[in-house]
């Protein structure tokens, strides 16, 4: 039997801060109360924080938020030394990054022994369009010593692919930094989470940024989760492991073990894992008649 992983999401919101060090001891404070789990996650783009530590900050374009790339060292140098000194497993949620003359939003897994993986988001939300970010190309498995895990940063999660390409892969632990200006956007992103649980069974967490900074900053909508497939094995019907209170800073925790995944996707009530590749080479045949290009248009992009 293996041992059950424990997984700690900090829900991360956003204040104003002096300098890099005030924000190092906001995350601090958080990781303090994760130092029981091997895992530990942060939401995706919290550095915004960094941003408050600009002059004139609040007189700033939303589209400056690229300028917290100047801290792109620091915060790389303080999760790597965190990783080791607590011996833990960190994703630093993702953070904006110049690369090549362009900027990307990249999320970051901090290992103990000093290892740093890297996983660029691959589909840009609209409203990512105010920084001019790239997109990357890439999912990969990350093989840890005790599970392997994957990135979905946020918008990722609501398209099944990028989920889908990590599972057949081998991914167990999907990892879900996101940050959601609503209430609408995060319950897209949640569903969409609890939907990727359920069709690949495996292990899902959404750690989510909230607060409300000020302008030109936006609110974030935050309730962090750690979510199971909807099945017999574990206690909550709903799939729920762990839960956050609505947009209040603190850090869940979930144990979730592995030996139970597996055993689920060969016998659970409903073998989705299974059943999506037993029947999967009818389905490229589906929507054969259409082109790409003869979709009918979205009517809006919201």
């Amino acid at each position: 039997m293996s041992t059950p992983i424990q997984i700690a999401a900090c829900q991360f919101l956003v204040r104003e801060a002096r300098d890099f060090k005030q924000f190092a001891d906001h995350v601090n404070g958080l990781l303090d109360q994760a130092k029981d789990a091997i895992l530990v996650l942060l939401p995706e783009l919290f550095t915004t924080e960094l941003f408050t530590t600009l002059p004139d900050w609040r007189k700033r374009p939303f589209a400056d938020l690229i300028d917290i790339d100047r801290y792109t060292d620091d915060y790389r140098q303080f999760f790597t030394n965190e990783a080791s000194r607590r011996g833990q497993y960190i994703v630093a949620g993702s953070h904006l990054m110049r690369k090549d003359g362009a900027y990307y939003n990249v999320g970051h897994l901090f290992a103990p022994d000093g290892l740093v993986h890297q996983h660029v988001k691959t589909h840009i939300f609209p409203a990512e369009s105010d920084w001019s970010t790239q997109e990357g190309d890439e999912m990969q498995v990350l093989d840890l010593p005790f599970a392997k895990v994957g990135f979905n940063i946020c918008y990722e999660a609501e398209i099944p692919e990028c989920s889908a390409s990590l599972a057949e892969q081998g991914a167990e632990i999907i990892l879900c930094p996101s940050d959601t200006f609503t209430e609408y956007g995060f319950w897209r992103v949640r569903h969409c989470a609890q939907a990727r649980a359920i069709e690949n069974q495996i292990y899902f967490v959404h750690c989510c940024l909230g607060g409300g900074p000020g302008s030109p900053l936006p609110n974030g909508w935050a309730r962090s989760s750690i979510i199971s497939p909807c099945d017999v094995p574990w206690k909550n019907a709903s799939g729920v492991i762990a839960e956050a209170n609505p947009n209040k800073e603190m850090v869940i925790r979930g144990a979730v073990d592995l030996d139970v995944l597996r055993e689920n996707r060969e016998k659970g009530a409903a073998t989705t894992f299974k059943d999506r590749r037993r029947r999967a080479s009818i389905y490229a045949n589906w929507p054969s008649h259409l082109a790409v290009h003869e979709l009918a248009p979205p009517v809006s992009r919201y």
